[in-house]
């Protein structure tokens, strides 16, 4: 019987970022605590762009964000959110760039844990930006994934290519 085997990746739901977005966007309009602060938000290319006329403002608009982000169960582990707002003229901007992928080190961390944690006979490959786990029994299999959800990392794992 051949091995089974799944892929790790850290991929973005991009739609349902955008339809965070709006969705936030939306509310912020009609929010009476947005009203003449300049709140906006949008999704520039791997990034969220916000602004707001102080950066008590930003950081709200950021919480707005990630409320709906939760919402459309998109992990707050894909944000790479910075210290503070940057001020820009009369008005505060923060961009938040979006993380995918695994990083070579998260990579190794997680192929580590899974050799000293996991059944025996589980073996991992790193392959680029994702892991493939092989395994003969579907049962390891199944360990490794609920071993990882409950594995406190700073990247967001899903599963993928079950077979």
């Amino acid at each position: 019987m051949a091995d089974s085997s799944f892929d790790i990746v850290s991929k973005i739901d991009r739609q349902e970022v955008a339809n965070a977005v709006n969705t936030a966007a939306k509310e912020i309009a009609t929010r009476y605590d947005f009203k003449n602060v300049g709140a906006t938000v949008e999704l520039s290319g791997d990034s969220i762009a916000m602004k707001a006329n102080s950066e008590e403002r930003v950081l709200a608009v950021l919480d707005v964000v990630k409320t709906w982000l939760v919402k459309r169960k998109v992990s707050l582990k894909h944000l790479d959110v910075p210290d503070a707002p940057r001020a820009s003229g009369k008005e505060y901007r923060l961009d938040v760039p979006l993380k995918e992928g695994i990083s070579s080190e998260n990579a190794k961390k997680i192929s580590k844990m899974i050799r000293d944690e996991g059944p025996k006979n589980v073996k991992s490959q790193i392959q680029g930006d994702e892991l493939r786990v092989t395994s003969k029994s579907r049962d390891d299999l199944q360990a490794i994934q609920k071993m990882l959800r409950e594995a406190d990392l700073d990247v967001a794992l899903s599963f993928t290519n079950y077979r």
